[in-house]
């Protein structure tokens, strides 16, 4: 058989096979009465190692390892090592309360602790135009560079961009979380398994050789001209993994869809226990492909895959990254929809809505638009530091809110919308216009800027009649 068609005829199957085996599946799981929770937290079935598979497989995409191996060095290794500090915290302190309250979206938390459904309202509203402006076009972007630097494609990254739109925007649409998590798992496990596969080709590809490598590829400790200076450690970078592991609807909707707490704790540890290990896929092969080929950038990745698997093995691979872009795209999409169909629709619009046809139509939307903001990203030099710079513009307003309304009590939620909505501005100020200091530093000055703006306020503003605080 040629080599390109071996490539292909595994892809095909091997993407074949998870489909078949996620429909097969689902068609024998229990449906609930309530339509909302089942679409968007597949009922409350899912069991620990399906929302740990889910957990690592929405976070471990293509932006993740094409961004973070293109930077070929191992600094950027902390933004694995401190995932497993998020996940501990949304295991101890916010899983616990989602249960508590019953909660289908991680904003609705801000509504039940402080009685004010505008201020969950507004934080949807962030986490939304974050996920359509943001997260969706890179994930598409970074899944399209990888296809095509791994088969010397013809077709465009934006062509390529919009057939993984459309697939992941079946598994979202039709399937809901349940499938998402199902057909996360197996290729989370495809994921693993080919990835260090990769690891170990590549360095038979170098002899086992790594010398002639800089130091400075090697260091965990990064001087101040890197993307990530060693005292950033010591400020924004906790908070950034707390926000994006604790309260991002994308990641803790896996956790809020278990039977208990424990069942949800459980799939949360074992995620963090991988993501110690991830490096080893999404760093070190980066490292390597500099011996290879120098400092060439975001197409490390596919360009090593391309050079040292074998075609069928190659097919393989390409059949998992495709489930891992499709994994982050769908799951993206699903959180989006049980945003609107819960925060706004349902609440505001009509209540007896069909919550599942609301969360398609939001899907095909926010679809659309992330494919138009595609080529926009083309021209970042450091995809992973982009979205992380980006994503400053709502994730740390949005923690703020979050820690405020879990340990401030008697929080004044007016005061807590208006210093959200300084907060956002503040670091779009130091985005756009003025950046004195690295990003991460500057995120988390906005973090503490708008807590203390929201404790000034509420000792200033008077109290809403109707607010409550339920703790």
């Amino acid at each position: 058989m040629d080599a390109n068609l071996a490539q292909v005829a595994v892809f095909l199957g091997l993407t074949a096979l998870v489909a078949v085996l996620t429909w097969w599946r689902c068609r024998h799981e229990r449906r609930g009465a309530d339509a909302a929770h089942d679409y968007f937290l597949a009922g409350g079935t899912l069991g620990w190692p399906f929302i740990a598979g889910s957990l690592l497989l929405t976070n471990l995409s293509a932006e993740q390892i094409v961004g973070m191996n293109g930077a070929q060095a191992m600094l950027v290794a902390w933004w694995e090592f401190g995932a497993a500090a998020g996940l501990l915290v949304l295991a101890h302190v916010l899983v616990p309360l989602y249960y508590r309250y019953r909660c289908t979206t991680t904003t609705e938390l801000l509504e039940r602790r402080l009685g004010d459904a505008g201020l969950r309202r507004t934080v949807s509203a962030l986490f939304m135009l974050g996920y359509m402006f943001i997260l969706l076009p890179v994930v598409l972007y970074t899944g399209a560079v990888f296809m095509k630097s791994m088969f010397a494609l013809q077709m465009s990254v934006f062509t390529i961009s919009l057939l993984f739109a459309l697939g992941g925007l079946a598994y979202a649409a039709f399937g809901g979380l349940r499938a998402i998590a199902i057909s996360d798992t197996y290729n989370g496990l495809g994921l693993l398994v080919m990835g260090v596969a990769v690891t170990l080709f590549a360095l038979h590809a170098v002899g086992w050789d790594l010398s002639g490598i800089p130091a400075e590829r090697w260091t965990l400790v990064g001087d101040g001209d890197s993307d990530i200076p060693w005292h950033t450690l010591l400020t924004g970078m906790l908070f950034i993994h707390v926000f994006y592991w604790g309260t991002n609807m994308v990641i803790a909707q896996r956790a809020l869809a278990a039977d208990s707490v424990r069942e949800a704790q459980k799939g949360i540890y074992a995620a963090a226990a991988f993501k110690m290990l991830t490096p080893l896929i999404v760093v070190f092969p980066g490292v390597i492909a500099f011996k290879l080929y120098g400092d060439v950038g975001d197409v490390a990745y596919g360009r090593l895959v391309g050079d040292v698997l074998p075609p069928w093995l190659s097919g393989a691979f390409a059949a998992v990254i495709t489930g891992a872009v499709l994994s982050s795209f769908n799951s993206c999409l699903n959180s989006a929809a049980a945003l609107y169909t819960c925060d706004f629709h349902l609440a505001r619009i009509n209540p007896r809505a069909d919550a599942r046809r609301i969360g398609q139509w939001v899907a095909v939307v926010f679809t659309a638009v992330s494919l138009a903001m595609v080529p926009l990203y083309q021209h970042s030099q450091s995809i992973i530091a982009t979205l992380q710079q980006l994503n400053g513009l709502y994730s740390m307003p949005v923690l703020a809110a979050f820690i405020v309304a879990v340990f401030f009590r008697g929080a004044n939620a007016r005061a807590l919308r208006i210093a959200l909505v300084f907060g956002a501005a503040l670091y779009a100020v130091f985005t756009f216009v003025w950046t004195p200091l690295h990003y991460i530093h500057l995120m988390f000055i906005t973090l503490l800027t708008t807590i203390a703006l929201a404790w000034l306020l509420g000792r200033l503003l008077p109290a809403q009649a109707e607010q409550r605080q339920t703790a």
